[in-house]
C-alpha cells in the first residue's frame, strides 16, 4: 500500500463529503449552512488541489482541472457570503444563501467528477 496514494485519496473523498454536508439542507435557509463548514470545505479542497500538482499524466491534468473548478466555485461562494454579510445593508437573505449553496453544488459536482476519475484510475492500474 502506498501511503501517498492513501493521503491523496483521503483528501479527495473528504473534499466531496464535506462539500456534500454543506450543500444538504434547505437551499435558502441560512440555518442549514454554516460559515465554518464552508471554510473547512474550502480548506480541504485547497489541500486536495495542492496534492494534485506535480502529476504529469493526462489523468493528473483532469484531476487538477476538477479541483481548480471546485476551488473557483467555493471561492465565489465565500466571496458572495462575505459581501452579503459585511458590505450590504440587506445582509444574508434567502436569495443570497441560495446563490451560495448553488455555487457549492457546482463545486460538489466537480468533486464527484474527481472521485469518479480517481476510481477509474484505480481500476485501470489494477489490470
Amino acid at each position: 500500500m502506498n501511503p501517498e496514494k492513501v493521503v491523496f485519496g483521503f483528501f479527495i473523498v473528504l473534499a466531496l463529503t464535506l462539500n456534500f454536508g454543506f450543500f444538504v439542507g434547505e437551499l435558502d435557509n441560512p440555518e442549514h449552512h454554516h460559515a465554518w463548514e464552508l471554510f473547512f470545505v474550502i480548506l480541504v479542497n485547497l489541500v486536495a488541489t495542492v496534492l494534485k500538482f506535480g502529476d504529469r499524466t493526462h489523468m493528473g491534468a483532469l484531476l487538477l482541472a476538477t479541483s481548480l473548478v471546485a476551488m473557483l466555485q467555493l471561492t465565489g461562494a465565500a466571496l458572495v457570503w462575505t459581501i452579503a454579510v459585511h458590505a450590504t445593508e440587506a445582509g444574508m437573505t434567502p436569495a443570497v444563501m441560495a446563490s451560495i449553496v448553488s455555487l457549492s453544488g457546482g463545486a460538489m459536482i466537480a468533486n464527484v467528477v474527481s472521485v469518479v476519475l480517481l476510481v477509474i484510475e484505480t481500476f485501470t492500474l489494477r489490470r
